[in-house]
């Protein structure tokens, strides 16, 4: 059996793709966790073969959760789950150590293969974001100028463009105001831009974020 560690900050989420990994003969969900320090937990006390990792959750954040998990428990893999087949990621969660990513809108029978494929030591991209990157992000080469930000760089850089305040940005991950200025201020440096409209331009130049509202 295959041992699945589900880490998401949505109940219903984690419920949806439990129904879905019971429903395998060769799956077991293990455990469940809702932030990257409760799956840093979870994943040293169960030792999954695989972790479903989502990306954006409050506090540490998918990403670093994966370069600790990957570090503390190197048996188990990761796959990154994220809600857009755009966001640019790919090429972080390689260097943290994810071997897998895949959309929260793939197929039940693609997340399976993505994980049985994964757990044996192969690595998966799914199909949407292969055809949409042609690989480029999993091969190291950066597909568009968010891929030089760090983990916390793009954590900072996508709320902004959600339109979060710095205050708000700071309660979420338990920053100081200051820090939150810092991080914005190098995010300005690397991508070139001055503002937070040049920066908003420049996500929807590279398809970071779209011009139609949820």
């Amino acid at each position: 059996m295959i041992k699945v560690l589900l880490v998401d900050d949505h109940e219903l989420v984690r419920t949806g793709i439990r129904r879905i990994l019971e429903e395998a003969y060769d799956m077991d969900v293990v455990a469940e966790a809702s932030n990257g320090d409760e799956a840093l937990r979870k994943a040293q006390q169960v030792q999954p073969d695989v972790v479903l990792m989502d990306l954006n959750m409050p506090g540490i954040g998918g990403i670093e959760a994966t370069r600790r998990i990957v570090r503390s428990v190197p048996e188990a893999k990761v796959i990154a789950l994220t809600v857009l087949d755009d966001d640019p990621f790919p090429a972080k969660l390689n260097e943290a150590g994810a071997m897998g990513y895949l959309t929260k809108g793939c197929p039940a029978d693609e997340m399976l293969q993505a994980i049985r494929m994964v757990s044996g030591g192969t690595p998966y991209v799914a199909s949407s974001v292969a055809r949409k990157h042609m690989l480029a992000d999993w091969q190291g080469t950066a597909a568009t100028p968010f891929e030089e930000l760090s983990s916390r760089e793009m954590q900072v850089a996508m709320m902004i463009l959600d339109g979060q305040k710095t205050q708000e940005i700071s309660d979420g991950l338990c920053l100081s105001p200051k820090t939150v200025s810092t991080y914005r201020q190098r995010i300005y440096e690397k991508l070139g831009v001055k503002n937070d409209v040049e920066l908003t331009k420049l996500a929807y130049r590279h398809g970071i974020i779209s011009d139609t509202k949820p």
